[in-house]
């Protein structure tokens, strides 16, 4: 159930998501910092989740004294053409050392509510990935370490169903919100990491075990049906945070012998120099 605090709008509708609710405008992050790119299933929801994974990632790399801290640049009903507008002024000259991207939602979306009712995706893929990649070279270009996502997956409400349970979508299927297009999406994004040899969490492809840990569905891990609830941004942050110490090398402080760590992590997929195959960082923290 969507929560007062998130105001409908034509501008959250014509972007392909359901009503996104409005967090208030943040200090700018200081240089050298890991900056959360993405939408809404990305951006602070207050009133609707407690803690969104940019913040559990933040006191998670606190906890082990690395020194990093975390800025959200999430941007509620943002698709890729979205996202590379403001992509300088919002990442780029802060100067980050991470830079972590989730987007696909809103350029599959299929705007059947429209009057007349849209057939095509709101962003076609081949300009999602064309828009991906000027991204990402850019960020690399400026000294930035790039940790790309896949989506959460969708499942209908009747929320959604009103919004978008038409032809082409299979309202009858239980993911049929989520086969059109999205599924497509996210394969496509997994080949793009592997071909520039980028690291890639494939939060999409954990979500049915994470689920089955918690004895849940993916329902369960969903707020309405589109944006991850806390146990769903709980997961992001258990995948992200040995990505990052991944991406930047860094090591757990020495442990005293009354301390322990974590003996299994979910599996993350990071794309190796080269060979183009995963690196062996399933099971265990590298």
């Amino acid at each position: 159930m969507l929560k007062k605090s998130m105001n409908t709008n034509v501008t959250d509708h014509a972007c392909g998501e359901i009503p996104a609710c409005k967090p208030a405008p943040t200090s700018d992050p200081k240089p050298n910092e890991i900056v959360m790119f993405g939408d809404s299933t990305t951006a602070n929801r207050p009133g609707a989740v407690q803690q969104v994974y940019s913040v559990r990632v933040a006191a998670a790399l606190q906890s082990i004294e690395s020194g990093l801290s975390v800025h959200n640049a999430g941007v509620g009903g943002n698709t890729t053409h979205d996202a590379r507008n403001r992509f300088e002024h919002d990442v780029l000259r802060h100067k980050p050392r991470v830079i972590v991207m989730q987007f696909g939602i809103n350029d599959s979306a299929v705007n059947v509510w429209k009057t007349p009712p849209a057939t095509k995706p709101v962003v076609p893929l081949a300009e999602y990935l064309d828009n991906l990649h000027c991204m990402v070279t850019t960020a690399q270009q400026h000294k930035a370490k790039v940790i790309l996502m896949t989506t959460n997956p969708l499942r209908w409400t009747p929320k959604l169903k009103d919004l978008y349970g038409k032809s082409p979508y299979d309202f009858s299927a239980e993911d049929g919100f989520d086969s059109l297009h999205l599924a497509a999406y996210n394969d496509a994004l997994r080949k793009f990491a592997k071909k520039l040899n980028v690291l890639l969490v494939d939060v999409r492809a954990a979500y049915p075990a994470f689920a089955a840990k918690h004895q849940t569905n993916i329902d369960g891990l969903l707020l309405d049906g589109m944006h991850p609830n806390d146990l769903g941004h709980q997961l992001v942050s258990e995948l992200l945070v040995p990505a990052i110490r991944a991406a930047l090398r860094i090591k757990l402080p020495r442990l005293r012998k009354r301390d322990s760590i974590p003996k299994k992590q979910l599996p993350i997929s990071s794309v190796g120099k080269g060979s183009g195959r995963p690196l062996a960082v399933e099971g265990t923290l590298p």
